[in-house]
């Protein structure tokens, strides 16, 4: 095993220039789908290293519940540093568990106003909702019915009837291609290794620009989707208590911008910095599962060994 259990730990450092140069090169939509997969495949590496210390750490000590042969110096000698390493594992899994807890409850919290704010409109209504209501707001509420989008009084009258279009194409996005699921994923993530953090935020960069390009693609018109972005942000207000989740506007300068440009390309060529950023994240996963598990296999042949039959 020796020092590959440590490197899943240590290779997401190696998502970073990709998340920088995503939002810059890549298609929105396949960013946020190279991210997600990149963020998730290295924290459950990640994941299988801690699990893989812990044991090794907790073996020798006493009154714990695993098999004594599990305490065998070979065992031990498997991982270098093994006390300071399973000690570490123990406060590290410990956070890990309590701060995915957290945001599984926090994420049910804001689905359970979801479906509560949901309850409260008439059923098999319009779609948008729209609210009498003076604070302009607009959000899509995911649901396991598909979702619906919910509008203010305010939010439509602060746009033209064009605008009107590009904004709800905008939140129809988010609840057809599911955005709500990526943000879970990487934030769960980051939850198992803070190197993970900037992928999260990467993702969520990428999730509305995401929208913003199926927007652009429902009305035909770009320019029409920067200027509705841009004036629905000047004139919104913070969506309603516990569900900002879903109203999370991102970086409206970068998001106007981009729509004013042309339309970003499906994947990179090769030999630019987000292709090579990206073979790098790629790279970075790809030898943090190969390190997990030749990690897990290595000391599974160890303990098979060690254990009497």
């Amino acid at each position: 095993m020796g020092v590959a259990v440590f490197l899943p730990l240590v290779l997401p450092l190696t998502a970073l220039p990709i998340a920088r140069l995503a939002g810059h090169h890549l298609h929105p939509r396949a960013a946020a789908r190279l991210l997600t997969a990149i963020a998730v495949a290295m924290a459950v590496s990640c994941a299988v290293s801690l699990v893989l210390l812990f044991v090794v750490g907790t073996a020798n000590i006493p009154g714990n519940p695993l098999p004594d042969s599990w305490s065998d110096p070979d065992v031990r000698d498997a991982v270098p540093f093994h006390r300071e390493a399973g000690s570490g594992a123990i406060v590290a899994l410990t956070a890990v568990v309590a701060a995915c807890a957290r945001t599984l409850l926090r994420e049910r919290r804001v689905r359970s106003r979801a479906r509560h704010a949901l309850a409260a409109l008439p059923p098999g209504g319009p779609d948008p909702a729209v609210l009498p209501d003076p604070e302009p707001y607009a959000y899509a509420l995911p649901g396991p019915d598909g979702g619906r989008i919910v509008v203010s009084t305010a939010m439509l009258a602060g746009l033209a009837e064009d605008e009107r279009a590009a904004l709800l194409a905008h939140e129809r996005a988010h609840l057809t291609h599911r955005h709500h699921r990526h943000l879970l994923a990487t934030r769960l993530a980051a939850c198992v290794n803070p190197f993970l953090r900037p992928l999260h935020r990467a993702v969520g960069y990428n999730t509305e620009r995401w929208a913003d390009e199926e927007a652009a693609g429902a009305v035909g018109d770009r320019r029409l989707t920067a200027r509705a972005v841009a004036r629905a942000a000047l004139i919104s207000r913070p969506a309603p208590a516990g569900l900002a989740a879903f109203a999370a506007p991102g970086p409206v300068p970068r998001r106007v911008a981009a729509l004013l440009g042309p339309v970003p390309h499906s994947w990179p060529p090769a030999h630019s910095p987000a292709g090579l950023a990206t073979m790098v994240a790629a790279a970075g996963a790809a030898a943090s599962v190969l390190s997990a598990l030749n990690a897990a296999a290595a000391l599974l042949i160890l303990l098979k060994l060690t254990t009497p039959l």
